[in-house]
């Protein structure tokens, strides 16, 4: 019987940077054995695949589009899968409309059977959303 384990955030930017090169051999190696001869069926939960999306721009300088590519291929390659299965790759190559934290989001609510509330446009085009719609409240100014 195949044993499942989701990984963190660590294993998963060690994978798409292979920084420090040593150590990226290292998890390869340890994964690899995991997999083959533990028979472990790796997983990267949506948690993991957002915050590696915001570390990669963030302390490695890649581009959005870059980083979605680069999780998209790590995420593709047999080694570790998304959690939420090829939703999660499919939200990896949108290029148009919310971003991809906003459609982790919506796929985890939906795996969880739940619908989503937003107040973002964008986001509530996808399937499954709906725009919170805000009412004037009586004797209050609008703002600025």
């Amino acid at each position: 019987m195949t044993r499942r384990c989701g990984i963190d955030t660590s294993i998963l930017v060690r994978l798409v940077t292979g920084e420090p090169m040593h150590d990226f051999d290292r998890t390869v190696a340890a994964l690899t054995h995991r997999v083959e001869v533990e028979h472990v069926a790796l997983f990267a939960s949506h948690m993991v695949i957002g915050e590696a999306y915001v570390a990669l721009q963030h302390h490695y300088g890649v581009s959005k589009p870059d980083a979605k590519a680069a999780l998209r291929s790590v995420l593709s390659s047999g080694l570790v899968a998304p959690s939420g299965g090829d939703a999660v790759l499919e939200a990896l190559s949108a290029h148009r409309g919310c971003g991809l934290l906003d459609r982790l989001i919506v796929l985890q609510y939906g795996s969880d059977d739940l619908g989503t509330l937003t107040l973002d446009r964008k986001m509530a085009a996808l399937p499954n959303v709906d725009r919170l719609v805000l009412q004037e409240t009586p004797g209050r100014s609008k703002g600025p």
